[in-house]
């Protein structure tokens, strides 16, 4: 079995983490139709997710919905924070109070960015900060900037979104990168096989998002899913459950974060890393992960 936990520099980290993303609203926190979370459930959750050994919390500001903030409802269940708990935050994007989304951070704003996580989480740093890229060939003026922010003491360590190879050599030659977070799942993004690999190699953690998507994200094709249910069905899991084991067998390297608003499907999340799929069944599923688009 792949070992449990995953250091992010000096920082341990069991290997599956929660996702912030949901906890505002029903949906993504994108959603201008969605109905907000309620509050005291969403509370419920995260406090239940520390229960059940989950320590690291994936978070970004701009995880927001009319009535609900991500970042405050963490402080609000989890401060004071348990002294093992890591929460990873992402900066680049931001959003208007009233959700509309802004450019691309320019390297100067990025320190307003921090401090507003550091803020809003009630921190005075930062465990992990993630340049979430969005049509930036380069990261390195970016990247300086927050190295600047590391060497100061408001950021211990440094990792990457939604990027390419490329980010992630010009990112290291700058400062060490921790993480790389990527959208990736069964029959999702197959093309991020080989960088999953470079990461490993690097011994930097690979932390998918979407990673309960299929090939057509929300869902996979009805062949896919069919084959994941029948080896569900063979142990008495979910699903999911079947994704996230695949997911984490990719390597001792792979993090997941999946985020719900559902207590008993984080229980199922949790668990997820009980479950040991065999040989064959990974071959099955291997097979129809290359056939995703």
């Amino acid at each position: 079995m792949d070992p449990v936990t995953w250091r992010l520099g000096d920082l341990t980290v069991n290997r599956i983490g929660f996702g912030a993303m949901r906890l505002p609203q029903q949906g993504t926190a994108f959603d201008p139709h969605a109905r907000p979370r309620d509050r005291a459930q969403a509370i419920e959750v995260l406090r239940t997710a520390v229960e059940l050994g989950v320590n690291h919390v994936d978070t970004a500001a701009f995880y927001f919905s009319a009535t609900r903030s991500a970042n405050e409802l963490i402080n609000s269940a989890l401060s004071p924070y348990p002294a093992d708990l890591v929460i990873t935050t992402k900066v680049g994007p931001s959003r208007t109070p009233q959700g509309e989304w802004l450019p691309l951070a320019t390297p100067e704003q990025l320190r307003g960015q921090v401090e507003e996580n550091l803020r809003q989480l009630g921190r005075d740093h930062l465990d992990v900060v993630n340049l979430r890229v969005s049509g930036l060939d380069d990261v390195s003026a970016h990247f300086e900037q927050l190295a600047g922010l590391r060497q100061e003491g408001l950021v211990r360590h440094l990792g990457l979104s939604n990027v390419r190879p490329h980010h992630l050599d010009q990112a290291q030659r700058i400062a060490p990168v921790v993480c790389v977070q990527n959208s990736y799942g069964l029959g999702h993004h197959p093309d991020q096989d080989d960088f999953l690999g470079v990461c490993g190699e690097r011994g930097v953690a690979f932390v998918p998002f979407f990673a309960l998507a299929g090939a057509n994200k929300e869902a996979g094709t009805s062949a896919e899913d069919d084959e994941v249910t029948a080896i569900a069905a063979a142990h008495d899991a979910t699903p999911a459950q079947v994704r996230l084991a695949w997911t984490l067998a990719r390597g001792p390297h792979v993090l997941v974060i999946p985020g719900t608003g559902d207590p008993a499907h984080l229980r199922q999340n949790v668990e997820a890393g009980q479950l040991v799929l065999t040989p064959e069944e990974l071959t099955r599923l291997d097979a129809l992960h290359l056939n995703g688009n």
